[in-house]
C-alpha cells in the first residue's frame, strides 16, 4: 500500500479499524520522549550559555567534582552538558598547572562539531585552547590545548603513551549510555588509573544511562558509608518539548520505499520544520538519498523545496558539516541518516523523526570466527533516543515505520558492544597497556570466554603473543600502535619483508573508505563499465590500487572522478590515511618499496594478515571458510562477482543482509595457508599444546 495513503497511528486516540484490533493502544507512557531547544540564539553568546538548564547547576557540578573521584551525571539532550560542562571545569581552574581537560565522544563528528562549538563560544580559534584529536587527524597544540575533545579510542592510545594520563585533571566520558567497545575499555582503564592517581576526576554523561551501575563500578568505598562514597550521581532536568509518537498500522513491507513515502507526506501535508529520517547505513542512505533527490525534481517552481542531505560516520567531514548549515525560510531539509544521529550529534531545526525501526550492528560469532554486519531490530531505549531528536524547536512528530505491538516486544537496550565483538583488537590493546591477566581485568559488562579464547588463537596464529599470552617483541608491540584492526596491522609489518610495502599501505588505507565507487542510479551501466577498466582478476585490492595509483596519476584531479564515477572525497581521505600509515611503517624500520609488478608478493602479503578469513568455493556454488566450513557468497558488489568464480580467496569482512557476503576479496593459492599460518590451519605438537593451554587459562 503507498503511504501516501498509508496510516499512522497516535497512541491514546481512536485508531482506523479500531473494532478490529483493540489491543494496538501503548501502555508505555515513555514513548512520547521529549527533548530541549535553546530557543535564545538571537541573544549573545553569554545569554544563551546561562539560559540552558544546566548553567543552574553549575556551583553544584564543581561542588561534587571537588568532593567525589567520580560523578555520572545524567542530562537530556539539549541541556547543554556536553559544551558547558568542560567549560566550567575550565573558568574553575582544572586546566592549570599545565593540566588538561580531556572529552571523549563515540564518534569523530561528535568530537568534532562539539569542540568546534566550545571554541566558538570561547572566542578561540579551533586547535588553541580548544582543540579535537580523531583518527589521523590531530587539531591541537601541546602547550597551549586547555580542553581537548577526542575519540574515545585516541584515548586509548594515549593511555598507550601516558599510562596515569599525568596530563590530564579531569576525564569526561561523553555518551557513555552507547556502550562501545572502546568506552567500556576506557571505563575498566579509569577505574584502575583512580587507584593510582586519587587527584584524576572522572565525569561520566549521557542522555540515558544506568547511574547506579556506572556509580558502583566506580564506588572504591567498601566500608558501607555512605560518607565515604568516592562515586556520585547528579541528573539535570531540561525544557521539554512534547514529541507525539505515530506507529504504522500495518507493517512496512519495504522500509526504504516507505521512507521516501513518508517524508514526501510530511513535506506536502505539515508546516515547516526539518525532517531527520533513520536508516541502517551508508548504501541504504545513499539510495534514499537519492530517490527523495528525483522526487524534489518534480515539485513546481513555486512549491515548498527540499533539501536533501545524507549523514553516515563515513562521509567527509565536510560533507558531514552541511547537515548543520541552515537554510531559507521556503527550504525545508531533510537529513537521512545512520544511528549517527541517534545521539552523538544534535541538528537544530528538526521537528519530524522518521524511524525505520532497525540498526546496523557489529556481531561475532565465536564459532567461525566472522564478525559481521548485521541488520537488526532497534531498541526501544534507542527508538526512544530517536525520537527524542524531533521537538527542539517546538511540539514535534516521530513516524515509527513500525507497529506499536512490535515496539513492545523490542528489546529494552542493545547489547553491549563488548559482548558481541572480536576481542582480538581488545586483547591487543590491553595487552599492550600492562595488562598481564585480562581475565581479572574489570569490564562494566564482562565479554563471553568463548570470544575472548578466540581473539586469543588468532593473536597467537599472527604471532602477536607467545604461549604464554604475553606480547611478542617486536611484532606484537608494533601491531598494537597501528590505529587499525590486527589483521591489517600484522600486513603492513609484513610487507616489508614481501617486498610490497607501497601497495599494502595503499590497500590499508583504501579499505577504510567505503564506497570508492559511484554508482548513480539514473547511470548504473555507465558507472559498471568504468569500474571494468580498474578491475583485474586477481581481486578487489589489486582493483583498489589502480584506482589509487591512477588518481595520483591524473593529479588527484575531481573531474576525473566525475568522468569514471569514483569517490573523490574518499579517495582524498586515503592519501591523508596512507601519508600516516607510511609515516608509522617508516617509525618502525619498515622499507617502503614497490612490488611492481609481482602481484604474487602483495597478495601473499595479503594473506599473511588476512587468513583467518579464508574461504574455498565449494560445489554448491557457495564459498565455505576453510577452517569452521561456514557459508559466504561473494558480494555483488565485488569484482570477483563473475559467472568464474576463484577457488580460493581471503576477505577482509563480511556483510550480513538476506545472505552472509564476502567484502574486499583477494584472489590466493591453497599453500600459502600452509606456509603463512600453521599455527592456524596445521596444528603441530607445540602450536596444538599452546592453543589448548589458552583455552584452559581462560576457561
Amino acid at each position: 500500500m503507498s503511504l501516501f495513503s498509508r496510516k499512522f497511528w497516535k497512541p491514546g486516540t481512536e485508531a482506523p479499524d479500531s473494532a478490529l484490533n483493540e489491543e494496538r493502544k501503548s501502555t508505555n507512557e515513555d514513548s512520547g520522549t521529549t527533548v530541549i531547544y535553546n530557543p535564545n540564539r538571537s541573544l549573545s553568546i553569554e545569554q544563551q550559555r546561562q539560559k540552558l538548564p544546566v548553567f543552574k547547576l553549575r556551583n553544584h557540578i564543581l561542588y561534587l567534582l571537588e568532593k567525589y573521584q567520580t560523578v555520572v551525571i545524567v542530562g537530556e539532550t539539549g541541556c547543554g552538558k556536553s559544551t558547558q560542562i568542560p567549560q566550567y571545569l575550565l573558568e574553575a581552574g582544572w586546566a592549570e598547572k599545565g593540566y588538561m581537560i580531556g572529552v571523549t565522544q563515540p564518534r569523530r563528528v561528535a568530537a568534532v562539531t562539539v569542540a568546534s562549538r566550545v571554541a566558538e563560544e570561547r572566542g578561540s580559534i579551533l586547535g588553541a585552547e580548544v582543540g579535537y584529536t580523531i583518527r589521523f587527524e590531530d587539531c591541537s597544540e601541546e602547550k597551549i590545548t586547555k580542553v581537548k575533545f577526542l575519540t574515545d579510542g585516541l584515548l586509548i592510545r594515549e593511555i598507550m603513551g601516558d599510562p596515569l594520563l599525568k596530563k590530564y585533571s579531569v576525564i569526561m566520558l561523553d555518551e557513555a549510555h552507547e556502550r562501545s567497545l572502546n568506552t567500556d575499555i576506557i571505563l575498566g582503564l579509569l577505574r584502575k588509573i583512580q587507584k593510582k592517581r586519587t587527584d584524576l576526576r572522572i565525569i561520566i554523561a549521557s542522555a540515558t544511562l544506568d547511574a547506579e551501575e556506572m556509580r558502583d563500578f566506580f564506588n572504591n568505598n567498601e566500608t558501607g558509608d555512605k560518607s565515604k562514597d568516592t562515586a556520585s550521581i547528579m541528573t539535570i532536568e531540561g525544557r521539554n518539548y512534547p514529541v507525539d509518537i505515530h506507529y504504522s498500522l500495518d507493517p512496512v513491507p519495504d522500509y526504504l520505499k516507505c521512507t521516501v513515502e513518508t517524508v514526501m507526506k510530511v513535506h506536502n501535508s505539515e508546516k515547516e520544520g526539518d525532517i531527520l529520517a533513520f536508516l541502517t547505513g551508508q548504501d541504504e542512505v545513499e539510495a534514499v538519498v537519492r530517490m527523495l533527490i528525483d522526487e524534489a525534481k518534480k515539485i513546481p517552481r513555486d512549491g515548498h523545496k527540499m533539501k536533501v542531505l545524507p549523514m553516515y560516520g563515513t562521509l567527509p567531514s565536510s560533507e558531514q558539516m552541511k547537515v548543520f548549515e541552515r537554510t531559507s525560510r521556503n527550504i525545508r531539509k531533510i537529513v537521512i541518516a545512520t544511528n549517527i544521529a541517534e545521539a552523538s550529534i544534535t541538528i537544530n531545526g528538526i521537528v519530524y523523526i522518521i524511524d525505520c525501526g532497525f540498526v546496523k550492528i557489529k556481531a561475532y560469532n565465536p564459532t567461525t570466527g566472522i564478525e559481521s554486519l548485521v541488520i537488526i531490530p532497534v531498541s526501544q531505549a534507542s527508538a526512544n533516543q530517536r525520537a527524542g531528536r524531533a521537538g527542539r524547536v517546538r511540539a514535534g512528530k516521530a513516524y515509527r515505520l513500525y507497529t506499536d505491538e512490535s515496539f513492545q516486544k523490542l528489546p529494552l537496550a542493545t547489547v553491549p558492544e563488548m559482548q558481541r565483538s572480536d576481542l582480538a583488537p581488545v586483547v591487543l590493546q590491553l595487552k599492550a597497556l600492562g595488562i598481564i591477566n585480562i581475565i581479572k581485568f574489570h569490564f562494566l559488562s564482562p565479554p563471553p570466554a568463548q570470544n575472548m579464547v578466540r581473539g586469543l588463537e588468532l593473536l597467537y596464529a599472527l604471532d602477536a603473543i607467545d604461549e604464554d599470552c604475553n606480547l611478542t617483541s617486536p611484532l606484537g608491540l608494533q601491531m598494537a600502535e597501528f590505529p587499525l584492526t590486527p589483521m591489517f596491522s600484522k600486513m603492513l609489518l609484513e610487507s616489508g619483508n614481501f617486498g610490497c610495502s607501497e601497495e599494502a599501505i595503499t590497500v590499508a588505507a583504501m579499505t577504510q573508505i567505503q564506497n570508492v565507487f559511484v554508482t548513480p542510479s539514473g547511470n548504473k551501466s555507465s558507472a559498471a563499465r568504468s569500474r571494468r577498466k580498474f578491475s583485474v582478476e586477481e581481486g578487489d585490492h589489486v582493483t583498489l590500487i589502480n584506482v589509487f595509483n591512477s588518481f595520483i596519476k591524473y593529479k588527484k584531479s575531481s573531474k576525473w572522478c566525475h568522468e569514471y564515477f569514483l569517490n573523490y572525497k574518499g579517495l582524498c581521505r586515503a592519501v591523508e590515511i596512507r601519508h600516516q600509515l607510511a609515516r608509522i611503517l617508516k617509525k618502525f624500520n619498515v622499507p617502503l618499496v614497490s612490488c611492481g609488478e609481482d602481484v604474487d608478493a602483495l597478495r601473499k602479503c595479503i594473506t599473511s594478515g588476512f587468513f583467518a578469513n579464508a574461504a574455498k568455493f565449494h560445489y554448491t556454488g557457495t564459498y565455505k571458510t576453510v577452517r569452521d566450513d561456514h557459508t559466504l557468497h561473494i558480494h555483488p558488489t565485488s569484482v570477483l562477482s563473475t559467472e568464474n568464480p576463484p577457488q580460493w580467496v581471503v576477505f577482509n569482512e563480511v556483510i550480513q543482509t538476506k545472505k552472509e557476503y564476502m567484502r574486499d576479496i583477494t584472489v590466493i593459492k591453497p599453500e600459502w595457508l600452509r606456509e603463512l599460518a600453521p599455527h592456524f590451519y596445521q596444528f603441530g605438537t607445540e602450536s596444538e599444546l599452546a592453543v589448548k593451554r589458552l583455552r584452559s587459562d581462560y576457561s
